[in-house]
């Protein structure tokens, strides 16, 4: 008897033990708004530099070290004052910033500004950019271009060479064997840098925002951000995100998935299964089997973490703090740590272990 009471036991704790949800990151959320230094509480990108951490935002280009804000305006030389995308060029050290209005580069302090008038800036609009060795990739209102560091030379690219129907490209990612660009109404374009060849990935449904054929290609034309890394491609549109490994696709939609919404304003790879995912209802992470929200709850406000574990069981995390607003347009990584672009403020997400 005593024995058959300790198997009850064992089969009850596994049982317990396999209900339990995935363990997923949990972070404290600090936020900085205009209260505390940041240029403007809409922010459209950030870029981790180290213990520097650049923010792009509607009325100007920020910068946090050393725990002061320092601002780059159009007084200093900055392209426009809203600041759409941000790259850091590793070897130099440079930091290219998309603007509304050109191309600058803030080097040493010093702020060198591109646009149509004296460049080869496809387009004054720089919706990406992207640096690639000597090269920066750029992805604007007019097509995409690539600016040679080392020859100073302009190649354009658009509908006349590329197979792309629309020229509005939203997204670039540029690696030394391949280069992406997110279009708007177009799918999504592959570079070859080896054979210089173009190839192009469509949604088989056409632009029909009902998915008829699932993982069978691109989930929509409509693409606005692009992540290479390790032979995956990681596409996110205004209507689901899909993973592609050269061979397969996998859709997601919030449907069948942890999405918190569709509509997918960036997508980052961290590795060839886990992404992560800025939508306008929330931020999400996908290990490859589970996914995890972080957000203010769409009913109460109050902070809230769910994580979604791959039979689709959801589960609640207590927290106490969330990103600064649903609306999360970028992320980017500093160790363990996220900095998260949004809407109404940007948030520092501070990596919480067991134990702390």
């Amino acid at each position: 008897m005593k024995r058959l009471c300790a198997l009850l036991v064992l089969i009850v704790a596994a049982s317990s033990a396999s209900c339990a949800a995935p363990r997923m990151p949990l972070y404290r959320f600090d936020s900085f708004t205009t209260a505390n230094g940041l240029p403007d509480n809409h922010v459209f990108s950030v870029l981790v530099d180290g213990d520097r951490i650049w923010a792009g935002t509607e009325n100007g280009l920020g910068v946090y070290e050393n725990h002061v804000w320092k601002t780059y305006t159009t007084a200093d030389g900055l392209a426009h004052r809203a600041v759409l995308s941000l790259a850091l060029d590793k070897r130099t050290g440079d930091v290219w910033a998309g603007t509304m209005g050109g191309l600058s580069r803030i080097s040493g302090g010093r702020v060198d500004t591109f646009t149509q008038l004296n460049s080869g800036l496809s387009n004054d609009v720089v919706y990406g950019v992207s640096v690639e060795g000597e090269n920066v990739w750029v992805a604007t209102a007019a097509g995409a271009c690539r600016l040679d560091l080392h020859t100073g030379q302009w190649a354009l690219y658009n509908e006349r060479n590329t197979p792309m129907n629309e020229i509005w490209v939203y997204g670039v990612d540029a690696t030394p064997t391949k280069v992406y660009l997110a279009v708007w109404g177009s799918g999504l374009l592959e570079f070859d840098q080896k054979t210089g060849k173009w190839d192009k990935y469509d949604d088989p449904d056409g632009e029909n925002e009902m998915v008829l054929f699932k993982d069978q290609g691109l989930i929509h034309e409509i693409v606005t951000s692009v992540s290479y890394v390790d032979n995956i491609v990681w596409a996110a549109t205004y209507f689901g995100d899909s993973r592609y490994d050269g061979r397969y696709w996998h859709n997601f939609l919030t449907k069948d998935s942890g999405l918190p919404s569709n509509f997918t304003n960036q997508v980052k790879g961290l590795d060839a299964n886990r992404a992560w995912f800025s939508t306008d209802k929330g931020l999400a992470y996908y290990d490859g089997a589970n996914w995890a929200v972080y957000r203010n709850s769409l009913t109460t406000g109050t902070p809230e973490m769910t994580v979604r574990d791959a039979q689709g069981k959801v589960t609640a995390v207590a927290v106490t703090t969330a990103p600064a607003h649903n609306y999360v347009l970028g992320i980017d990584f500093q160790g363990d740590d996220i900095w998260v672009a949004t809407a109404k403020g940007l948030s520092h997400g501070i990596r919480q272990h067991e134990g702390k």
